[in-house]
């Protein structure tokens, strides 16, 4: 193929997969876009990205900037949600070179009276895009530029800051070339940093024994804004189905009044728009949510895409399930798992559009009908990735404030591909890293590799079907480790609540599954009750909002300890106006005494310039002037968290 352009862009960053995939950020935050440009010779190049929203019809143009390697960067910021294009435009800037060249041959006493003439011929075009001022300016010096007797005011002129303004303001882009067009979506904030609580609500009631519905939720949302939280995830709230609806510890048979699991959705009461009715009405729903959204807290519900045995779909839409040759559907199963209560959507269905469709509608009902803006999203993948595509898409075209958690625990591409697809958040493999080693390898993973770009993780210390290894019969201090470092190391962070504070762990043997699940059965709490894991994670989430250096995950710099039982890391927003120091012990039963290699250089702070970490766990100040500073911690307070002030 033929091309005459001199300039060759490569390797553009941020960008996914060449541009198949839309990188994500927020309102407010910046995109950094580097890139390698390189042409033959030793001409100037000139470089600039061009950026707009979906909704401007003209495109915003920013310069670029390069060091002495041919990589050239620049920052700008995303203002409104939705998506932007950017690309990268580039040019050899013949008039630049011209004035460098001009400017070389004047230092080398060389006679240019030839190279002014030239010059003239980079300035008239200039005249009708420059200003009346600029423009009065030009004709001056293309005057100056003709007259042989104004040589020495003429190559004072051609080699001033000003006139190199002038060109670097109104490039003529000669036989420009441009990369191709890269994606960005924009979310609302939520979509970096939320704090989500996570329970039952027919285990809601005061009073044992009773079944809890939506009234009794609210009377708990003062407790939920009061820990910190501002999201509150209910799992599903639809009818539970009654065929083959299943016991109390996942037993085969239930009994007359077992409640069943919430994830076999669907009964004669209705399906995935209809909810269970011991909950209470759509409008004690409607209520619910108003009243979370009055304290500042979402209602996130469960979007779990199965139905029970006895869900309208299957009579009305049989072609909606792979039936066997004997008349009955599979039920579900993940190995070696069995959900008899639960069968799975039919996706390669031949109705599949009307399936995608009233899929869609089910999501859209909530959204419109009960201003539900948050969606967990159960086991995503195991449904097409092209669907969920699809249906984010849909959804937020129309309501771009709604937001998609993927509950995925499988395998690594399989979740990237999810949050490729448009999942906001996903949960993730912290569940399971428990030592020093395995903390940053993942962290760093999550935010240093390309990752970064569209992962957004969530981090769960446990959840309804994991009852981690790590938590089965651990103390006190490891509950408050677990949640110290999910909540700091993410942005966002949740728990599945009463269990974890109330350091609820007896397990199925040999399994990471709670014996007596809530999943199987109601469960009474004391709602009252405060604890020191309470008033902690309360403290540590009314710090988060504090602090804006928290309410991200990318900025983040391990450092140095000589306990390796002791992991220390810093972080900081984009403009540096918030910087904390993170130091945890992993031992949950003995004190740690550590060295802490502070990283002077990113701070900017010289090595003996004084500087004060106060601690905003216990409102302790420390006046340091060291690179290596000493620190302790107990196992009834197994961390520090440091406010770095100048």
């Amino acid at each position: 193929m033929q091309n005459q352009k001199r300039v060759i862009i490569e390797n553009i960053l941020p960008q996914l997969d060449n541009g198949n995939f839309f990188i994500k950020r927020i309102v407010g935050q910046n995109v950094k876009v580097s890139v390698d440009i390189i042409s033959d010779g030793h001409d100037i190049m000139e470089a600039v990205v061009q950026y707009k929203h979906i909704e401007e019809k003209k495109w915003t143009e920013i310069r670029m900037n390069t060091d002495s390697n041919d990589v050239f960067v620049a920052i700008f910021s995303v203002e409104k949600q939705g998506f932007y294009s950017y690309f990268v435009e580039s040019w050899i800037d013949y008039a630049l070179n011209w004035q460098y060249g001009i400017g070389k041959k004047i230092i080398d006493n060389q006679e240019v009276k030839s190279e002014l003439l030239e010059g003239i011929e980079y300035l008239k075009p200039l005249l009708n895009k420059v200003s009346s001022v600029e423009k009065k300016y030009l004709q001056e010096t293309i005057k100056i530029f003709s007259d042989e007797k104004n040589y020495d005011n003429a190559i004072i002129e051609a080699v001033s800051a000003k006139l190199k303004s002038i060109f670097k303001e109104n490039p003529t882009k000669f036989l420009a070339n441009q990369s191709k067009e890269f994606k960005i979506y924009v979310d609302r904030p939520k979509a970096l940093f939320s704090t989500w609580y996570e329970f039952f609500p027919r285990s809601a009631s005061n009073e044992l024994g009773k079944h809890g519905n939506f009234k009794d939720c609210e009377k708990l949302l003062p407790r939920v804004a009061k820990m910190g939280f501002d999201t509150l995830y209910f799992p599903p709230i639809h009818p539970i189905g009654e065929l083959n609806r299943k016991g109390i510890n996942n037993a085969t048979n239930a009994n007359p009044d077992d409640v069943g699991s919430p994830w076999g959705i669907g009964s004669k009461y209705g399906g995935h728009k209809s909810i269970h009715p011991e909950l209470g009405t759509l409008e004690d729903f409607k209520s619910l949510v108003k009243s979370a959204k009055n304290l500042g807290i979402e209602i996130a519900m469960d979007f779990a895409l199965q139905a029970a045995p006895d869900h309208p779909y299957v009579k009305d839409f049989p072609q909606w399930f792979k039936w066997r040759p004997d008349g009955t559907v599979q039920y579900a199963e993940n190995p070696p798992k069995k959900y008899q209560d639960i069968l799975p959507i039919y996706f390669e269905s031949d109705d599949w559009k009307n399936l995608w469709k009233e899929l869609l509608d089910c999501a859209l009902f909530w959204v419109e009908e009960c201003e539900v803006k948050i969606f967990r999203v159960d086991n995503p993948h195991t449904k097409p990735f092209y669907f969920w595509g699809w249906l984010i898409t849909e959804i937020k075209k129309k309501h771009p404030d709604v937001l998609f958690l993927a509950e995925a625990f499988t395998r690594p591409k399989i979740m990237n591909e999810l949050a490729k697809q448009g999942f906001t958040q996903s949960y993730t493999y912290f569940t399971w890293r428990n030592s020093k080693a395995e903390l940053i390898e993942y962290v760093t993973e999550l935010t240093q590799s390309s990752q970064k770009e569209f992962f957004r993780p969530n981090f769960w210390p446990n959840t309804p079907d994991i009852n981690p290894y790590a938590l089965q019969g651990a103390n006190e201090s490891t509950y408050l480790q677990k949640y110290f470092l999910a909540a700091t190391l993410s942005s966002s962070v949740g728990i599945y609540g009463p269990v974890f504070e109330h350091m609820i762990s007896d397990a199925i043997p040999g399994k990471e599954e709670y014996i007596d699940s809530e999943k199987y059965q109601i469960r009474h709490w004391d709602w009252e009750k405060e604890n020191k894991i309470t008033m902690l994670i309360s403290k540590i989430n009314n710090i988060r909002k504090e602090q804006i250096s928290l309410q991200q995950t990318n900025n983040i710099h391990f450092c140095d300890t000589d306990n390796d039982q002791v992991i220390a890391y810093y972080k900081f927003d984009d403009n540096k106006e918030s910087e904390t120091l993170m130091i945890c012990s992993l031992d949950a039963y003995y004190a740690k005494q550590t060295w802490v290699k502070i990283p002077l250089q990113l701070l900017n702070i010289q090595e003996g310039q004084s500087f004060t970490v106060t601690d905003l766990i216990t409102g302790n100040s420390y006046i340091w002037d060291k690179e290596w500073n000493f620190v302790e911690l107990s196992a009834e307070l197994p961390f520090h968290l440091f406010k770095i002030q100048r």
